[in-house]
Formats: structure tokens, C-alpha cells, sequence
């Protein structure tokens, strides 16, 4: 297992992903740096300056709703091999199939945690420095900061597994993205706008994720329009949930896509 381990870490290693990944993060950072910069107070319809809880946990929200971009990465990660069929070599060398996503799973964990952490220092960093460069001071107190910023690298890390998870599901790597873009773009928003039906979105990805972030500025703007908004879970609930939908792909990939040939 630790032979595997360390052949997955190579093989990510070895291509760019990585470099696709750290792009994606410092972007993801630096929007809501610029954004800190640009101040809430200054934009159209304005909001509340940084001086404010609510300000800060809108901006790093931000950051939380482009979640989904770990999960494409980490969906391309496992579907890639399909496509340029070096999974059969892979399956050559771990003939226990089970053992290869488990390998997976952890080497691109923790590759979530590294996006994570890159997303939360840069945008950690351009909210403080937004406020210095104003003269003012931080709506939310250092350790109320910190633990928004560390249950978003949470955030990005269960998105990362779920990647994974659900491209060893599906295995075509096109197939995978186009389902896993549409719905994050597309698909958790319109059953958002669906009255009745939106009191299942706490129990999606997007709900869970917001829950973990306290991210409410969705659910806000939906009651505005007069739609009855539901209620997000607690934070550890959100987390659960997103883990429990990247374990439940995980075990479906296992008995079902992991067992066929590979084609």
C-alpha cells in the first residue's frame, strides 16, 4: 500500500496537474483579494465594509462557492488514466483494485489540503490586508477567522475526495466533467429556485458546503425573491455530509465501475 502510495504521489507529480491545481487556487485566493481590495462598501448594490462579521464571511463565502473546481480536478486526476489507458498498467502493478482508489483517495486528500491551504492564505491574507491598507479593523475576531479559513480548507478537501470518488464512477472523463460542471453551474441552483423541492439543498454538496462556510448569502438572496429559503445545517453536519457523498461514490465506484473491464 505504501509502495502504491508513493507511485500515485509520483504520478501526480509528474504531470500538470499540480500546476493546473495551484493555478486554480491562487486565482480562487487572489478573487477574493481583489475583491477585499475593491471593498464590499464599493460594489453595486454596496455592502457592508470589512469592519463587519458579515462582510468577511461574504468574501471568503466566495471562495467556498468555487469549491467545485477541486472536485473537477480531482474528477480529471482519476479519469485522465482511463483515457490515455495507463490504467491498465496501474492495474498490472495492483491487481486489487480497491487498494488503487484507496491510494487515490489519499494521495489527492491531501492534495486537497494543499489546494485548501492555498486558497485560504492568499484570501486570509487580502482581507487583512484590505482592512490595513483602509485603516480598519477586521469584522471578525483572529480565532473566528482562522477557524472560517481552516473549515474552508475542509471545504476544498471533502470537494477534492468527491472528485475522485465520482471519476472512478463514471471512468469517462468527459462524461464525468460535463455531469459534474452542469451540476455545480446549473443543477443545485435551479432545485434551489423550486419551491418545496429547495428544502433538500442543505443535504447537497453546494448546502453542505455553505453550512461548513456559513455561507449564507444564497439562502438570503432566495427569500428576498419571495421563495421560502431553508435552513442551512450546522457546520460538523455540513462536513459530514459532503464526506458522506464522497464514501458513498467511493463504494459504488468499488461495486460497480472498479469491477469491469477496463475498455
Amino acid at each position: 500500500m505504501i509502495a502504491l502510495f508513493g507511485a500515485e504521489a509520483r504520478r501526480l507529480m509528474s504531470t500538470r496537474l499540480w500546476l493546473w491545481a495551484l493555478l486554480a487556487a491562487s486565482l480562487t485566493g487572489g478573487l477574493v483579494f481583489v475583491l477585499a481590495l475593491v471593498g464590499p462598501e464599493n460594489f453595486d448594490p454596496p455592502m457592508p465594509d470589512l469592519q463587519t462579521a458579515e462582510s468577511v464571511r461574504l468574501l471568503l463565502g466566495i471562495a467556498g462557492l468555487l469549491a467545485f473546481v477541486p472536485a473537477l480536478l480531482g474528477t480529471t486526476a482519476v479519469t485522465a488514466e482511463y483515457r490515455h489507458q495507463t490504467i491498465t498498467f496501474t492495474y498490472l502493478f495492483a491487481p486489487k483494485r480497491g487498494t488503487v482508489l484507496a491510494a487515490k483517495l489519499a494521495v489527492y486528500g491531501i492534495a486537497g489540503v494543499a489546494y485548501g491551504l492555498a486558497v485560504a492564505v492568499i484570501a486570509g491574507t487580502g482581507v487583512a490586508v484590505a482592512a490595513a491598507v483602509d485603516g480598519i479593523s477586521l469584522g471578525l475576531p483572529t480565532g473566528e477567522l482562522l477557524g472560517l479559513l481552516i473549515r474552508l480548507v475542509v471545504t476544498m478537501t471533502a470537494y477534492t475526495l468527491l472528485g475522485v470518488a465520482f471519476g472512478a464512477l463514471l471512468r469517462n472523463q468527459v462524461t464525468a466533467l460535463v455531469v459534474l460542471g452542469s451540476y455545480f453551474y446549473v443543477g443545485e441552483l435551479l432545485l434551489m429556485m423550486i419551491p418545496g423541492v429547495n428544502a433538500i439543498y442543505p443535504f447537497l454538496p453546494g448546502g453542505a458546503s455553505s453550512a461548513l462556510i456559513g455561507f449564507t448569502f444564497l439562502a438570503d438572496a432566495m427569500a428576498q425573491t419571495g421563495i421560502s429559503a431553508p435552513h442551512l445545517l450546522s457546520a460538523p453536519l455540513g462536513a459530514l455530509v459532503l464526506l458522506a457523498y464522497a464514501a458513498v461514490a467511493a463504494v459504488l465506484a468499488f461495486g460497480t465501475s472498479l469491477r469491469r473491464d477496463v475498455a
